[in-house]
């Protein structure tokens, strides 16, 4: 789940007044390359995945499924 943007904002205010970036993660108890990701982008609010590959392809799983359902119901007579 992203860091909300007032969450961001709040650890960017405290970056450019003067703390350390290794003080802001242990303080707020994210990771440094957070901070070090969000000083890179133009736009401080969370990016969106477009397109993210699915660990599973739900149609080959239910296919999987009731091949085994048949196979146990096919033992079982």
């Amino acid at each position: 789940m992203p860091y909300s943007l007032d969450f961001r904002q709040k650890v960017m205010y405290f970056l450019e007044n003067g703390s350390t970036i290794t003080k802001i993660a242990h303080t707020f108890g994210i990771g440094r390359a957070s901070i070090y990701r969000w000083l890179s982008r133009p736009i401080l609010s969370a990016t969106k995945v477009k397109s993210r590959q699915r660990k599973l392809d739900w149609k080959e799983l239910e296919k999987d499924v009731k091949q085994n359902l048949e196979s146990r119901v096919v033992r079982q007579s």
